[in-house]
This record gives structure tokens, C-alpha cells and sequence, in this order.
């Protein structure tokens, strides 16, 4: 039995992994900014007779991750494991057209925006979400690994990260520099026995980009018709769909596995389009 740390955990993709985890017998650590969410799905692991706490932290705040570690450390023990799942994107780093046209220097359409409109603080939000939010739990948590067995931290990238989508130049930079960063921290921590890899996922329907990639109805929009063209499966990603790769990641039986990024995006990042 490991302990477990996952930031991001009220999410719909992270509390799938809390809970494959759980049922693996490992306890599990749910941090959130929004505690309600964590707490939610630390009820229903526990309900289902696993070992999970709820705990609220903010993974842009150093101090605010230092108090979610000492309580983590007081009913669960040291980490063991470490997955840096929070992460998103923002509109104010989100072009309105994939594409530049002259004409959209002239568009005055309110909330239209051209590369030259984007916002230089949307884009730091991106980035600081995905890339500090990631760097900074790790620092906190990571201590805890120094001199013990079995132990690694599992990053999300994106296959954004590969080749960056239309329209999100902020969180695909921000995703490419988690990838980078996962490369690093692999060699950094060789000589310390923890192991760092990441998840690229491909297009998960999720609570950020339903509406984006939805209708009201269910039905596709132009850019969710756009990916299911690109992904070969045909399909968008089942959150079940990550569970069998992280535990692959996480098991001891990989002990020597580090630094890699998988893929898992029904062959989004291998298509050309021809």
C-alpha cells in the first residue's frame, strides 16, 4: 500500500484514477482547490471501502501546499506517489479563428480576438496553471520520496504538446513545457530512485471543454467534428481510457520507466490527415 497524493482530484478525469487507485489498495490523498469536490470523491472511495481524505490546497501556493502536506503526512503518512493532474486552459489565451486573415485586423465584433488581442494575464494564468501547478507540488511533495523505495510523480501533459492545436497557444506551450519538464525531472531525480513520467491525453470530454466540443443536444460542434476527423478511433476518450497506463506508470514493476510522455489519444498525434 503506497500513499497516493493528486492534485486536481475533483475533477472527472483525476477522481477516475483516485478511485482505480483506491481499488488497488493504495490511499489516497485528494487535493482540490475546491475542497467540496475533493471531499465528494473521498466519500465515495471510502463508501466503497477504500482509504481516501479530502484536502483543499492551491497549487499556484507554495504555503497552501505546505499545509495540505503536513495534513497529509498526520492521517496518511509521507507521499509515496504524486500525480499533477490540475491544469486547464482560459479564454483570455484562446484566438477567436484558428487561422490570421487581414480582414481580422478590421473585425470589431465584442469578445473577438486575434493573436495580437490575447491577453497577457489570461496567458500567465494558463501557464502558471499547468506548468508551476505542476512544479510547485512537486517540490513540496517530492521531499518526502528522498530515500525511499518505489516512488514517482506522474505528470499530465497533452498530445497538444506534440503539436500544438488551433486557437490555444497559452496552454499549448504551457503542456509542451510540462513535457520538457518531466524529461528534466527524470534525470534530476535518477540518482534519488524517483521516477518521473506524464500522460498525454488526447480529447476527454470534460466539465473545461464540453461545451466547446458539444451542443446542447450532444451533438458535435464544427471543432468537435474537427477532432473525431483527426482522431483514427473515431471517438473522444472515456476517462477509463487513462487508468490502465497510470497504473502501468505507478506499478513497481516499472522501475525502469522514467522520463517517458505516452500518448493515449486513439491515435490523434500519429494521424497526418491524409
Amino acid at each position: 500500500m503506497k500513499t497516493i497524493v493528486i492534485t486536481g482530484a475533483g475533477g472527472v478525469l483525476c477522481s477516475t484514477l483516485a478511485k482505480a487507485l483506491a481499488k488497488q489498495g493504495h490511499q489516497i490523498a485528494l487535493l482540490d482547490l475546491k475542497k467540496a469536490a475533493a471531499d465528494h470523491v473521498a466519500n465515495e472511495i471510502n463508501a466503497a471501502g477504500g482509504k481516501a481524505i479530502g484536502v483543499a490546497a492551491n497549487v499556484l501556493e507554495k504555503e497552501s501546499l505546505e499545509a495540505a502536506k503536513e495534513e497529509v503526512n498526520d492521517k496518511l503518512g509521507s507521499c509515496d506517489i504524486l500525480i499533477n493532474g490540475a491544469g486547464g486552459n482560459h479564454p483570455l489565451g484562446t484566438t477567436s479563428n484558428p487561422f490570421l486573415l487581414e480582414e481580422d485586423m478590421h473585425n470589431t465584433t465584442e469578445g473577438f480576438k486575434t493573436f495580437f488581442d490575447l491577453d497577457a494575464e489570461g496567458i500567465k494564468f494558463v501557464f502558471n496553471l499547468n506548468f508551476i501547478g505542476t512544479l510547485l507540488p512537486t517540490q513540496v511533495f517530492s521531499k518526502d520520496m528522498i530515500g525511499k523505495k518505489g516512488c514517482s510523480i506522474l505528470n499530465i501533459s497533452s498530445m497538444n504538446a506534440f503539436t500544438p492545436l488551433t486557437k490555444i497557444p497559452a496552454y499549448s506551450g504551457a503542456k509542451a513545457a510540462v513535457s520538457n519538464f518531466t524529461q528534466w525531472l527524470a534525470v534530476h531525480f535518477s540518482k534519488v530512485g524517483i521516477r518521473v513520467n506524464a500522460l498525454a491525453p488526447g480529447f476527454f470530454l470534460t466539465d473545461q471543454n464540453r461545451s466547446l466540443l458539444t451542443t446542447e443536444t450532444g451533438a458535435l460542434t464544427p471543432r468537435g467534428n474537427s477532432i473525431i476527423d483527426q482522431t483514427p478511433m473515431g471517438r473522444f476518450g472515456e476517462p477509463e481510457d487513462l487508468v490502465s497506463t497510470t497504473l502501468y506508470l505507478c506499478d513497481d514493476a516499472t522501475s525502469f520507466v522514467t522520463g517517458v510522455v505516452i500518448p493515449i489519444d486513439g491515435g490523434f498525434s500519429a494521424f497526418s490527415g491524409v
